[in-house]
């Protein structure tokens, strides 16, 4: 399971930038703070650029973040996957046949202990870890679950997406124009 070679996936925040990702030569890319009433639209345009578009659902203003919401995105808008906090919806994802991406927040020893538990009793597809800065624990995380990982959060600079693919990681998920550009 890859991203056709895709070191890093195109984060996309606004229009300007979903402008920018549409035209880039990515086939991947998350689609970050949107709403739901433009989601359609956004869509329409993602599959007419023949682009893949994984929806981070937890930040989706007007969209419940259930396996409801994850119907209704596969049946009218056929993501590529899901990225979310909550273990409803990754296992509703991994029902649909999309990618499931477990968001985690690598905030001290006890939240990864709890995050390892609930990674073994749902099986993501992907483990996205926040803030993916960390190589030694992208790399524990990786070798620990059998999951690919995503670095994402607090990534800026070149080197720091290196280290991360280094350590391991999938993938890097950025919002940071000049990384898209460097890792095309």
């Amino acid at each position: 399971m890859s991203f056709h070679g895709q070191s890093v996936l195109p984060a996309v925040r606004d229009m300007k930038q979903l402008e920018r990702f549409l035209a880039s030569e990515y086939e991947y890319g998350v689609l970050l703070d949107n709403q739901v009433g433009l989601l359609r639209g956004i869509m329409k345009e993602v599959h007419r650029h023949q682009k893949k578009m994984i929806i981070h659902l937890d930040l989706i203003h007007g969209l419940k973040q259930d396996e409801y919401a994850v119907d209704f995105l596969c049946q009218e808008l056929k993501p590529a996957g899901i990225i979310s906090t909550r273990t409803n919806v990754i296992l509703k994802a991994k029902q649909r046949g999309i990618y499931a991406i477990q968001r985690v927040f690598l905030l001290d020893s006890t939240a990864l202990k709890k995050s390892y538990e609930l990674i073994k009793k749902v099986e993501p597809d992907f483990i996205e870890l926040l803030p993916g800065i960390i190589p030694s624990l992208l790399k524990e995380v990786a070798e620990e679950t059998g999951i690919p990982v995503l670095a994402g959060g607090l990534i800026r600079t070149e080197e720091e997406v290196k280290n991360a693919i280094a350590a391991g990681a999938a993938a890097v998920t950025t919002s940071n124009k000049q990384l898209w550009n460097t890792f095309k």
